[in-house]
């Protein structure tokens, strides 16, 4: 079967792809929905140039001062276009349910399927923090300044949150995807309902804490958006009733609640949408996939033109390398320009700080293209990393994935005990995800 960008409602056979647009072994190569392709090259994209483009760096006697342009006047209405995240976690809902429901259609359990997925999962953040923590250590120990080489290893450690928390929605697919069949939106309504109780209860109390719950009722919200969308439940009206609600809602609480205007949470005075994430983020997130979704016709002809089509197939298999590997060349750069030339970013917001972005992104490509196809080759584990461990061994495994995940998100992939123990989680994560008969002579 072939997916036509003319139906109405997403194809119900399709190649999934997992967040690394790597195509999952779990199902078959039988068609592909590339309206889900262009949504994630697009978030990739703008990923990479914001990383690049909204950071202000200045050398100050030898230390880096790292600010960023949303922090100034006016730079929050670039945050609610910066902030697309929403949209790789929707992308990701339909992967997951693509490959657990072909899986377990072949009779795959839930622990084998879990297993696969942690180690396309996990096993690319090997070799990317054991290298940064090498170089890290060997720049400091030549004669390196430890600070900057700290921003630089702290920004590259940052991007793994979202990993972190799509351990969750990896290990919740399962579940949700039974609930989305016996109960369809009520499942997203009850994920809805605890988001909203969660943010009364931080907000009415002050009980920070609390609006950590949200990493699941508002990311997994999103991701459920996913599973409607391949059962076909988002039809074009649903589409523009996401939207229109999507903004009504983001714009009235920024409005009128206790909420930040700032999609990233930047501003150390402000609260932060992000960390935890709010209802705001959850709003924005259904205005973003209603967009989408109402312009996935003309984007599924565009995807589907057999040159727009090649280059999807080219790229996207690298798309999650690119996600992890791409601020080892920006730092790198900043280093130079920065350190080496001593150029400072421009005054945000002017025409000689766009010609910085512009040129910056010129000078990027060619460096992260190459860098991508080399490091590709981590996404696969190696063969001994394979079978069914079981499912109180899986969930061990996820649990410490996740949690190495978040340590390297915290402490960077820098210098320091933190780096190497959340290094360590990792990789004794991915090796609990074998199968036990493995480790026997």
């Amino acid at each position: 079967m072939t997916v036509t960008a003319g139906h109405e409602g997403p194809p119900t056979t399709t190649t999934a792809r997992t967040l690394t647009g790597v195509e999952s072994r779990d199902v078959p190569a039988i068609g592909r929905d590339r309206f889900l392709d262009v949504l994630r090259l697009f978030v990739m994209v703008l990923v990479v140039m914001q990383h690049w483009w909204l950071p202000v760096l200045a050398q100050n006697q030898g230390m880096l001062d790292a600010g960023s342009v949303l922090s100034t006047q006016g730079g929050f209405a670039l945050t609610w276009v910066s902030q697309v995240m929403p949209l790789i976690f929707f992308v990701g809902g339909a992967a997951n349910l693509i490959s657990w429901r072909a899986a377990s259609g072949k009779g795959v359990t839930a622990a084998t399927w879990y297993a696969r997925r942690l180690r396309r999962l996990a096993w690319p953040v090997v070799p990317l923090a054991a290298l940064w923590i090498v170089a890290s250590h060997v720049l400091v120990l030549g004669g390196a300044p430890a600070q900057p080489v700290l921003v630089g290893a702290g920004a590259a450690g940052m991007v793994l949150w979202f990993l972190a928390v799509y351990v969750l929605v990896v290990v919740a697919t399962p579940v949700l995807s039974l609930a989305h069949e016996r109960f369809g939106a009520w499942t997203l309504l009850a994920l809805l309902t605890g988001a909203i109780a969660v943010d009364l209860i931080r907000f009415g109390t002050g009980t920070e804490w609390v609006g950590y719950l949200n990493v699941a009722f508002v990311w997994l919200g999103v991701h459920q958006l996913g599973f409607s969308y391949v059962t076909g439940r988002i039809r074009r009206r649903h589409a523009a009733m996401l939207a229109g609600a999507g903004v009504a809602v983001a714009l009235g609480l920024v409005a009128f609640g206790p909420y930040s205007v700032n999609m990233t949470g930047v501003f150390a005075a402000e609260t932060s949408n992000v960390a935890p994430p709010t209802l705001v983020l959850a709003a924005l997130g259904a205005l973003q996939v209603g967009v989408a979704v109402l312009a996935r016709e003309v984007i599924g002809t565009w995807a589907d033109r057999p040159v727009t089509a090649r280059l999807l197939d080219r790229i996207c298999p690298q798309l999650m390398t690119v996600y992890l590997w791409h601020m080892l060349p920006i730092s790198v750069v900043a280093g130079v320009v920065v350190f080496g030339l001593g150029i400072d970013t421009p005054e945000p917001m002017t025409g000689l700080w766009l010609l910085w972005g512009v040129l910056g992104v010129a000078v990027l490509v060619p460096l992260i293209l190459p860098l991508a196809h080399w490091a590709v080759r981590f996404e696969n584990p190696p063969k001994v990393l394979s079978g069914s461990p079981g499912m109180i061994r899986v969930l061990v495994a996820a649990a410490l994935v996740g949690g190495g995940l978040l340590t390297l998100t915290v402490t960077g992939l820098g210098l320091g005990w933190g780096p190497l123990a959340g290094l360590l989680m990792v990789l004794c994560g991915v090796v609990l995800t074998r199968s036990p008969d493995r480790a026997r002579p």
